[in-house]
């Protein structure tokens, strides 16, 4: 890459720091906060599956202002969004006040995730599409790693706290970007495109003809069983082996070192080796034997062990996938990138809700059904796989 994209790129990667570090801080403190409200297992997903849901209905939209009019003002404007959201679960103890901050979360999360992957797009080639979604999505790791790291910490000083410092950190991103983010020069071309406003339903349907729609599916499938397992895993390590609000930020700080790790110096090397469908056969399967694995977790250090290698194929799934829709997209970054965001909110949003009510009969469940839907999701891509080299066969 030359000196103007690393620079470029270095940017979105603080943006993108910024963003998801501001809420990686309530990850380790969620549990007892929910426990303090008399909230449990369902209450969990939901808080996950609402912020997912807001993200799947906006997600479409966003990914076609992104390309209408432009990466930048969507990414402050999602920013905001996520500002707002942190300034409100600080202030109220409301459940259902509570959602409603998770829904401005979800629309700020659809209008800025979006668009910095197109913003990726936008100053990358096409061998270079990867490193660069590694790189973000690393930034993206790290703030996940210092989020946690920082919350167990700030716990001793109040429950509440962290969600007042997460709100802070998270408007300080919004200042970042105003006043050093300047717009990709793809997208100040795109601009002026004048789309028509299609409904949700109707950009779905769209999405079914599309080169990458297998990936999209797997995408879904894959988030779904994923999240099924990171919205309990605070209230599994709580309930199973009496983990403190420091445990967990342990293991969710270990994790997304190992993630960041990965992203920075692993993705990139074995996406060149391997290609992208083979990557995804081998981790599918390596997460799957996570999944298997954790049901047999007899003490916190097992389990941590277990979830390094979850969260370790995970960090090499989601970049990997963001690459091959990208690549396949070609001029339509915004709302390939949208739609890749609805299908993964798609799975957000049913993962967690049916995690948390299985969780509240059995603690287990939620793991088993993991196992299940990456099963499915490798199914799925090694079939797309065998007819793509068949039709190239025949071509």
């Amino acid at each position: 890459m030359s000196a103007e994209q690393r620079k470029k790129i270095i940017i979105l990667m603080i943006n993108m720091f910024i963003a998801i570090g501001s809420f990686g801080i309530i990850i380790p403190i969620l549990p007892a906060y929910l426990a303090s409200i008399n909230q449990g297992g369902t209450a969990a997903g939901l808080m996950i599956a609402i912020f997912a849901g807001a993200q799947l209905i906006f997600s479409p939209i966003a990914g076609k202002w992104t390309d209408q009019f432009g990466r930048r003002k969507m990414i402050i404007y999602g920013l905001v969004g996520l500002t707002l959201s942190m300034f409100i679960f600080y202030a109220v103890n409301s459940i259902w006040l509570l959602y409603a901050s998770r829904i401005i979360g979800g629309i700020g999360a659809a209008l800025l995730i979006p668009a910095i992957f197109a913003y990726v797009a936008d100053i990358t080639t096409f061998d270079q599409r990867a490193k660069g979604n590694s790189l973000v999505s690393a930034a993206m790791s790290l703030g996940i790693v210092v989020g946690p790291g920082i919350g167990g910490f700030l716990a001793d000083f109040g429950l509440k706290f962290p969600f007042l410092i997460s709100a802070l950190v998270s408007l300080s991103a919004v200042v970042f970007s105003i006043f050093v983010l300047k717009e990709s020069e793809t997208a100040k071309i795109t601009q002026s495109m004048d789309a028509k406003t299609e409904t949700l339903v109707r950009k779905i349907a769209l999405s079914v003809k599309m080169p990458y729609f297998i990936p999209l599916i797997i995408t879904l499938v894959m988030s779904f069983g994923l999240m099924s397992y990171e919205s309990v895993i605070g209230l599994y390590l709580d309930n199973q082996f009496n983990s403190s609000p420091k445990d967990i930020a342990v293991m969710v700080t270990a994790t997304g070192i190992v993630s960041v790790i990965v992203q920075l110096f692993v993705v990139d090397r074995i996406v060149r080796r391997f290609g992208e469908v083979n990557v995804l056969n081998i981790f599918i399967s390596v997460a799957a034997i996570g999944f298997l694995l954790s049901l047999f977790a007899s003490s916190y250090l097992i389990f941590f062990l277990i979830s390094l290698i979850i969260f370790l194929s995970t960090s090499i799934l989601r970049p990997v996938l963001n690459t091959l829709i990208s690549k396949m997209a070609g001029n339509e970054q915004g709302f390939a990138m949208g739609m890749n965001n609805a299908y993964m909110s798609i799975g957000n949003v049913l993962g967690p809700t049916l995690a948390g009510m299985m969780y509240d009969v059995h603690i287990t469940y939620p793991f088993m059904l993991g196992l299940f839907l990456l099963f499915i999701t490798l199914m799925i891509t090694m079939a797309w796989q065998k007819r793509s080299l068949h039709a190239k066969a025949l071509s």
